[in-house]
């Protein structure tokens, strides 16, 4: 990755840390879970509002380091109005490039703007970072009751 690309990458990062977008109450949510990272201390809330097989709205709020907070607004971002197999497709893309998976990582197009988490999979710690917000928000469409953790 170009140095240009990854201060770019880098300042996408910082803005949604300093200024999330979606975040707070999600007035009619039909879905939450609360995720947790005892690492790093990490907690973020996901609530979701599903109209019949889509995601109507999302949104989030806890605290955390820059790139949970950015993952978690740039996540909210890229999944209102997507059926919940175009979630579940969209995390799996996601997650294999974050954590390097082998297969190697979707091309950028795929995932838009989350393609500025790519160098996450250099810093192994960050990783779960980056996921929390993921995981936690598979937890609220499976309606599972349970605080979901990194560990």
């Amino acid at each position: 990755m170009s140095a240009d690309l990854r201060d770019l990458y880098q300042q996408v990062i910082l803005d949604h840390n300093r200024t999330p977008r979606n975040r707070g109450a999600l007035d009619g949510a039909n879905r939450r879970a609360e995720g947790h990272n005892p690492l790093c201390g990490d907690r973020v809330t996901i609530c979701a509002l599903v109209e019949g097989d889509r995601i109507a709205d999302v949104r989030f709020d806890g605290q955390g380091c820059a790139i949970s907070t950015a993952a978690a607004s740039l996540m909210t971002l890229a999944l209102k109005g997507k059926t919940l197999a175009e979630a579940k497709d969209l995390f799996e893309q996601y997650h294999r490039m974050v954590t390097g998976a082998p297969g190697g990582p979707p091309p950028p197009e795929a995932l838009g703007k989350l393609a500025v988490f790519k160098g996450v999979c250099e810093f192994p710690m960050r990783v779960k970072c980056a996921t929390l917000p993921w995981h936690t928000l598979t937890a609220a469409l499976d309606k599972r009751n349970e605080t979901i953790t990194t560990e």
